[in-house]
């Protein structure tokens, strides 16, 4: 019987244990594993980091480290609803930063909103970029930008 982390007995989750059968129980497949994890979970929760050790013969440690030097792994639940200010170069020239320093003033979190940045989304042309909950918002200003998240907030139950 599986707890509600999904470990049951030591054993991993369904994903987890095809990308470990996958990979004959190498630790080579390690990140792949973790990948499946968080694909899973939506994050990397301690119990399934604990089970993938023990399964692939791993320390802890080794499997955290590997985790953790990766940006794109998480240690916390993802909150509901996502916004990223794309920082690449025509984002940046055309105001990113301002738009990144406006966000960061509200309380985001507290609203069950994260507030991140992507490198590019390679659609330059509409400099200066905000995705929210994967919709590509163009040409973005520090007031359109707020204006976008608070409607995101404000249509949450």
């Amino acid at each position: 019987m599986a707890d509600r982390d999904g470990i049951a007995d030591g054993e991993a989750p369904d994903a987890i244990e095809q990308a470990l059968q996958r990979h004959g129980l190498r630790r080579d497949g390690l990140i792949e594993v973790l990948t499946a994890a968080q694909r899973q979970d939506g994050w990397l929760k301690p119990t399934v980091l604990s089970a993938i050790a023990t399964r692939l013969e791993l320390p802890l440690s080794q499997v955290l480290g590997t985790a953790s030097f990766y940006h794109l792994f998480r240690f916390q639940p993802p909150l509901p609803h996502r916004c990223l200010v794309c920082t690449g170069t025509a984002c940046h020239v055309l105001g990113a930063p301002q738009l990144m320093a406006t966000l960061q003033h509200q309380p985001l979190e507290q609203s069950g909103v994260e507030l991140g940045v992507v490198r590019c989304i390679g659609s330059c042309s509409g400099a200066p970029l905000v995705v929210i909950d994967g919709q590509v918002l163009n040409h973005q200003s520090p007031a359109s930008a707020l204006q976008a998240v608070q409607a995101l907030i404000g249509a949450q139950p």
